[in-house]
């Protein structure tokens, strides 16, 4: 079986449907870890999603992909519909199920695993890293839901030498001229 786009980072995948998004939102080209974009065009992004995906297909995605970090970050986003359905069975349980094909399906399930996670309260903890270079997007399993880092032996680390650095370069007496 092939690696998912949140495997690539080593991380364990977001509870339920929000590992969908979670995937989504880690196909992003990452140089840091010289990882390409898996959006990039409609082959790759097809062998990514497993379902047939044109370019133009890809190039929307990438922009569901960046308007899913804008919600992450708390930007404001664009409104736009999705089309979804309502169904119930017959022992009465709904359901929301996605509708549409091609790119339109993908943002569909997407956006249906966002309201859920909305409505459970999952939704706060899915998260980019705080490393620029990196911004991996990982499920903060912290206690008081306080993670910034998708790997805190490595973005962490680097964050915290630059700080320390930045430090002691101010703290350092200046030299008389």
């Amino acid at each position: 079986m092939s690696q998912t786009p949140t495997e690539r980072f080593r991380l364990e995948p977001a509870p339920d449907g929000l590992a969908r998004v979670q995937d989504l939102l880690n196909t992003r080209a990452i140089e840091a870890y010289e990882l390409a974009d898996l959006l990039a065009d409609g082959n790759v992004a097809s062998a990514t999603l497993g379902r047939e995906l044109s370019d133009s297909d890809a190039r929307r995605l990438r922009g569901l992909r960046s308007t899913l970090e804008d919600v992450i970050g708390g930007r404001p986003v664009e409104p736009t519909e999705t089309p979804s359905t309502l169904t119930v069975d017959e022992t009465g349980v709904v359901r929301l199920e996605a509708s549409g094909s091609e790119w339109q399906g993908v943002a569909s399930k997407i956006w249906a695993e966002v309201l859920l996670a909305q409505r459970t309260d999952t939704w706060r903890r899915l998260k980019r890293c705080k490393n620029e270079q990196c911004g991996s997007a990982f499920y903060d399993r912290s206690r008081n839901n306080s993670g910034v880092w998708h790997d805190v032996k490595t973005c962490g680390n680097q964050a915290n030498l630059r700080a320390s650095r930045a430090r002691r370069k101010s703290e350092s007496p200046t030299a008389p001229a």
